[in-house]
């Protein structure tokens, strides 16, 4: 593990022919062929930030395929050469690295907005709600160093809008500022409700994705996806909210995407109907940035 962490790996961009490869990168794409005399190999394609390298692995290729999938971060080695006029490696060894020996971080999309400063504007936001109970859900959340990690790296999607490590953090900050104002706006909205669903509307997807070579869906993501895995979230740590507070919190909740999925397909409360449209707007606002007008 400290050896690892003391590693020094070349840049994609920076290898050339004749070069020793070491280390760890990002797996995209991994087929078993043939080759001309009927021996099997596999041809992966490894990734960094700065580009991708195409790799072959001639020997013992079925047992190689065992060890690893496409989509994981891989540690290999081999050495770089130069095939039909491109860039590429023969691979002596590849295997799925383990936990620990690399942080998806270096393969990654990141936040471009500085992520301290996104956890500050959280709290302050927090520090908005009033209501004891409520309050005492954020904290339960908050105060937990290890859910702060989870929530500060994070994706808020895997190819949409904050499709980024601390994406859902960004996307959090920038949900609840826009329920704090529109609070302002209509003061008949309960404002410790709207800003408590606004904060944690998608703290599920702490627990729906997978990161490795990519943004994955993990198996709670798709198998039951980061609606309920929020709600199960709520009730883990909110036993003590009284039943009323807690129904409102999850109705609001489990319908930030539209009334599709409440039941009667409607909106019980203006509170749930304004962090729809709100989490649509930034949604769709981020994702126009991004990507373009649809």
């Amino acid at each position: 593990m400290e050896a690892a962490a003391q590693e020094t790996r070349r840049a994609i961009a920076e290898l050339r022919p004749g070069q020793e490869l070491r280390g760890v990168f990002a797996c995209t794409r991994k087929d078993r062929l043939v080759a001309r005399n009927g021996s099997p190999y596999l041809a992966v394609e490894l990734r960094d930030r700065t580009g991708a390298l195409p790799a072959r692995v001639f020997r013992d290729a079925d047992f190689a395929a065992g060890r690893f999938e496409r989509g994981d971060l891989v540690r290999v080695s081999g050495r770089v050469e130069r095939f039909r006029g491109e860039l590429s490696a023969e691979l002596t060894d590849i295997r799925r690295a383990e936990p620990g020996e690399a942080d998806p971080a270096e393969f990654l999309p990141v936040a471009y907005r500085d992520l301290d400063e996104l956890e500050g504007f959280l709290e302050h936001l927090a520090r908005e709600v009033h209501d004891p109970d409520y309050r005492r859900l954020l904290d339960a959340f908050l105060d937990d160093a290890q859910f702060r990690a989870e929530l500060r790296r994070a994706p808020c999607t895997r190819g949409g809008h904050h499709a980024y490590l601390g994406g859902l953090l960004e996307h959090t900050v920038a949900v609840s500022t826009l329920a704090q104002e529109a609070c302002a706006l209509h003061p008949r909205l309960n404002p410790d409700l709207l800003l408590t669903a606004a904060i944690v509307h998608d703290f599920g997807k702490t627990r729906e994705f997978r990161l490795g070579a990519g943004i994955e869906l993990s198996e709670q993501g798709r198998l039951i996806g980061h609606l309920a895995l929020g709600q199960a979230m709520i009730a883990e740590r909110g036993r003590a909210l009284p039943e009323g507070k807690a129904l409102a919190l999850v109705h609001c909740v489990l319908g930030h995407h539209g009334p599709e999925a409440l039941p009667g397909r409607r909106f019980g409360s203006a509170e749930a109907l304004a962090l729809y449209r709100l989490n649509a707007l930034d949604a769709g606002v981020k994702g126009a940035l991004e990507h373009g007008l649809p």
